[in-house]
C-alpha cells in the first residue's frame, strides 16, 4: 500500500513496487540545474527599457513564487513524506524538496539582479489581498496534514491526504505555477528578459515531473482504496479545484491592473481555465470551462520535456549526466594542482 504509517519492511527498495516513481526519480537527476548557470546581465539591459506595467507584471510574479516554492516544499515534508509508505516516492520526494528549494535561490537570485524594491516584494504575499487569499487557500488544507491528529489508517484520513495533494500540486504547482509561467515565457514571446525566460524553462520542466507524480500518485492511491471511490468526494475534489482557480483569478487582475502589449488578465486566466481543464481531465473528470488555448506557444514548453536552446552560446536542454559531472570536475581540480 502507498498511503499509510512507514514501518521498518518499508525502507527497502527492492523489489520496486512503484516502478513510474524510480522513474520519475531518475528522470529528475537527470534534469539537474543550477540558477546561477544564467547570466542575466542581457536582462538588465531589457529592464531599462520595459514599461511601469511590464515591470509591475515580473515583480508581481517573483512576490508570489519566492514563498511559494517554500510552501510546496513545506506541504512535502509535513503532509505527503510522512504518510507514504513507499521508498521509491520517497526517493522522488527528496528530490522534489531540494528542486523546490533550487527554484527558491533560482528565484532569489532574480530578485537580487534586478533593481527590485526586494523589501517591499518580500512583504507582498502577506498584504496583497489576492496573493495572501491563495497562501489562505493553500494553508486551510495543508494545515489538516500537520495535525498530530491526522490518521490516514481511516477513509477520512486518506481524503484529507488527498484533499491536500490535489491543493498543492494539481492547484498550486499545476494551475498557478503554470499560469505565472505562462506570463514570464510571454515576455520571451516578445524578444525580452530571454535568459530569465530560460530558467523559468528549467523550473518549468521539474514542475511537470511534479505534477506527474502527483497524479500517479492519487490515482495509485485510489486504486488501492475504493472506500474513496463515491461521488460526494469526488465532487468535493472538483470543487477545491474551481476554488483554486477563483483564486488565481482575482490575482491575476492584480497581476495586470492595465494589461501590457499582447497580455491582459482575461487573457491569462483564459489561459487558467485552459489549463484547469486539462488538469480536470487528468484526473478523470470532464472539463468545466470548456475554453480554448488563448496561448497555443506555450505547448511546446508545456507538453514535451525537451527544451530548445534560448541562449546563443549556451545549451539548455541538456540533462544532467552526473557521473560524466563529477569526472569533469575531478579533471580540472588536477588541471588546477598542476
Amino acid at each position: 500500500m502507498l498511503i499509510g504509517k512507514p514501518a521498518p519492511e518499508d525502507t527497502s527498495l527492492h523489489p520496486i513496487k512503484y516502478q513510474w516513481a524510480y522513474d520519475l526519480y531518475n528522470q529528475a537527476v537527470r534534469n539537474t540545474w543550477f540558477p546561477h548557470e544564467i547570466a542575466l546581465k542581457e536582462d538588465l539591459d531589457d529592464w531599462k527599457k520595459m514599461t511601469d506595467d511590464e515591470r509591475h507584471a515580473v515583480e508581481f510574479l517573483m512576490a508570489f513564487f519566492n514563498p511559494a516554492e517554500l510552501i510546496v516544499n513545506r506541504s512535502i515534508a509535513l503532509g505527503i513524506y510522512p504518510y507514504l509508505k513507499s521508498p521509491e516516492c520517497h526517493l522522488y520526494l527528496a528530490k522534489q524538496m531540494w528542486e523546490e528549494a533550487n527554484h527558491c535561490i533560482g528565484f532569489e537570485y532574480v530578485l537580487e539582479t534586478f533593481p527590485f524594491d526586494r523589501e517591499n516584494v518580500y512583504k507582498h504575499h502577506l498584504n496583497v489581498p489576492s496573493m495572501k487569499a491563495k497562501e489562505d487557500y493553500i494553508n486551510k488544507y495543508m494545515r489538516r496534514m500537520t495535525e498530530t491528529s491526522l490518521d490516514v489508517s481511516t477513509t477520512e484520513g486518506k481524503k484529507d491526504f488527498i484533499r491536500n495533494l490535489v491543493a498543492t500540486n494539481i492547484v498550486m504547482e499545476g494551475i498557478w505555477f503554470y499560469s505565472g509561467f505562462m506570463v514570464a515565457l510571454s515576455f520571451r514571446q516578445r524578444k525580452q528578459l530571454r535568459n530569465f525566460g530560460s530558467m523559468i524553462n528549467w523550473v518549468l520542466r521539474d514542475e511537470s515531473l511534479h505534477l506527474k507524480f502527483g497524479i500517479n500518485l492519487i490515482h495509485n492511491i485510489l486504486e488501492e482504496n475504493t472506500d474513496l471511490l463515491t461521488e460526494n468526494f469526488a465532487n468535493d475534489i472538483r470543487n477545491i479545484i474551481i476554488e483554486g482557480v477563483e483564486r488565481e483569478v482575482d490575482y491575476n487582475r492584480d497581476l495586470f491592473p492595465n494589461g501590457i502589449l499582447g497580455l491582459n488578465a482575461d487573457y491569462v486566466n483564459q489561459y487558467v481555465k485552459y489549463v484547469t481543464d486539462r488538469r480536470l481531465e487528468e484526473l478523470g473528470f470532464p472539463a468545466h470551462y470548456k475554453v480554448t488555448n488563448p496561448a497555443k506557444w506555450m505547448s511546446t514548453a508545456t507538453d514535451v520535456y525537451e527544451l530548445v536552446n534560448f541562449f546563443e552560446s549556451q545549451n539548455t536542454s541538456y540533462e544532467v549526466d552526473v557521473r560524466a559531472h563529477a569526472k569533469e570536475k575531478e579533471e580540472v581540480k588536477a588541471e588546477k594542482a598542476e
